[in-house]
């Protein structure tokens, strides 16, 4: 699955109305560590009308943007860490702006054999310019065969390939986490589980929109894996199942979440990414929508 392919006429599951939102929480209450957890937003809002969702070409706008909606950090898309110039573009827009690169997602076929060499030496120069400007999380998609789940070998193949870039992302102070999508969680998370079996301890980012949309209850998730998550991705929904314009306006219930993310103590990294159906037309700027989702994130999760 094209990690970015949008979502149509989604009718929202029972699994869906028992997360809707009665209150409000605060996981930096006295009930917790303390530690203040980094909320981050993702670029995908903006690389969606990109060609090739490639956001370089428009960074300025984007660290604009999220330092005026009040983020701690920007995840990327791959692309500007492939350049040398854009790295340094990165560089001045983080003193600039006094915001953080978060990290980057990335998403490539690991399972493919064929294509193993190819892609550690891509990890490998982005991983040396991330490094450059303080990125310190890296967002895999493992990519998937057409029409097929994978193969035994394959999963041994992917396996080979995670072991090889998660040290390498260490050595340079980069943590890889593993990203899904629905495709990564489908069938009773048949891809995720072929990888763990594998690593058992590999490091995750779950999507919690994703799980939701692939029917698994993202709550039961983080209780399931939560010696092993470090990053996440946040993003409400409607009530017919679609994605609203920003945070806050759906009916996703973030009292709750943030209640099990105090209660297994997780002390990473927590990243709003916006996304809207195809056809959606804004009804303002996207950098109003960040700060609107920023401010209820704030209100609502004390984070």
């Amino acid at each position: 699955m094209n990690r970015r392919r949008f979502i149509q006429n989604t009718s929202l599951s029972l699994l869906a109305l028992s997360l809707t939102r009665p209150g409000f929480s605060n996981l930096q209450d006295k009930k917790s560590s303390g530690k203040k957890i980094p909320v981050g937003a993702h670029v995908w809002v903006y690389a969606a009308s990109m060609p090739g969702y490639d956001v370089s070409p428009i960074l300025s706008q984007i660290f604009s943007d999220m330092a005026y909606a009040g983020f701690d950090g920007v995840e990327t898309m791959e692309h500007p860490l492939r350049s040398s110039v854009y790295t340094k573009q990165i560089k001045e827009l983080i003193d600039q702006h006094k915001i953080k690169l978060t990290g980057s997602s990335y998403g490539a076929d690991m399972w493919n054999k064929d294509k193993q060499n190819e892609i550690f030496e891509d990890v490998d120069l982005i991983f040396t310019n991330m490094a450059l400007v303080g990125g310190k999380t890296f967002g895999v998609s493992v990519g998937e065969p057409a029409g097929r789940k994978k193969t035994e070998a394959e999963f041994d193949n992917q396996a080979a390939l995670l072991n090889k870039i998660i040290p390498l992302g260490l050595k340079k102070g980069i943590v890889v986490n593993l990203h899904n999508h629905t495709a990564e969680v489908a069938d009773n998370m048949y891809d995720l589980r072929g990888t763990l079996k594998r690593i058992p301890d590999v490091k995750l980012g779950p999507d919690l929109n994703w799980l939701l949309r692939a029917g698994i209850n993202p709550i039961d998730f983080l209780r399931e894996f939560r010696k092993q998550i470090v990053f996440m991705h946040l993003r409400d929904q409607l009530s017919n199942g679609k994605w609203p314009e920003s945070m806050g306006e759906g009916n996703v219930n973030f009292k709750e979440i943030a209640d099990v993310l105090r209660e297994i103590n997780f002390n990473g990294t927590a990243v709003i990414e916006l996304a809207h159906e195809n056809g959606f037309v804004r009804t303002r700027p996207l950098k109003e929508s960040l700060k609107m989702s920023r401010d209820f994130m704030r209100k609502t999760m004390g984070i």
